[in-house]
């Protein structure tokens, strides 16, 4: 469950050459990886928190020994895995984008700390139905994470994690040494509009793009999403 004081890895050694770093988004946790399939080692945040992310990441690298990862950012994990990537390209492989956007609208983040206030889990019932297009997602998600995540989600988390998402944006700054990246997207992605992460690819030339048909704003829910992380 998200812990709005540290951030701490757990890694779970697959058999494979390569680590990757799973990096969940707002109103989630590590569990919404659980349908993922790549050929990777993971690195998982048992407790995360996006004010210690860096810290606890850093830590990590330490306590399994590794050099270099990729690292897979979804939504707001894509902005920690930005902020990373640019100021330790020296540890990232590849950086892999998903659902991302340039920043939030802080009056929309506004309203939804108030509606967290008012009532918690109506909003993210509401927040949940917007992220899918597709039956295939949606139904998975609502027969293993809606019951669990409205229950388990704490409110001062979450309000922790829109006031993260306040005062960042995505920069392409530092991202250039980065040899390898991938945006990632879903074709009718409801939360993270399509046009700003065609925006974010513009600035970033050597990024590979990637539109996930007739999918939303979860696009790794659906079994044949790993074909696209080589």
């Amino acid at each position: 469950m998200i812990s709005a004081q540290s951030t701490t890895f757990k890694f779970l050694d697959r058999g494979e050459d390569l680590s990757i770093v799973l990096i969940p988004g707002w109103a989630s946790d590590y569990r919404i990886f659980e349908r993922l399939d790549l050929k990777f080692n993971y690195l998982i945040p048992l407790d995360f928190s996006p004010f210690t992310f860096e810290q606890g990441l850093l830590l990590a690298y330490r306590e399994y020994s590794l050099d270099k990862v990729s690292l897979f950012g979804w939504s707001l994990g894509g902005f920690l895995a930005c902020e990373f990537s640019a100021k330790y390209s020296s540890y990232v492989d590849e950086l892999i984008l998903v659902s991302i956007r340039e920043k939030y609208n802080q009056e929309e983040l506004d309203e939804t700390r108030n509606y967290l206030r008012e009532n918690k889990k109506g909003y993210l019932y509401k927040f949940y139905s917007q992220c899918f297009y597709d039956d295939e997602c949606r139904d998975y998600f609502k027969t293993n994470f809606i019951k669990k995540y409205c229950k388990d989600m704490q409110l001062d988390s979450l309000i922790g994690g829109i006031d993260y998402l306040a005062k960042t944006k995505i920069s392409t700054e530092g991202l250039e040494a980065i040899e390898k990246i991938k945006i990632v997207h879903g074709e009718f992605d409801g939360i993270a509009p399509l046009a700003e992460a065609k925006r974010l690819k513009a600035r970033l030339p050597r990024a590979k793009f990637i539109v996930v048909k007739d999918s939303g704003h979860m696009p790794f829910l659906k079994k044949s999403f790993s074909r696209y992380i080589r």
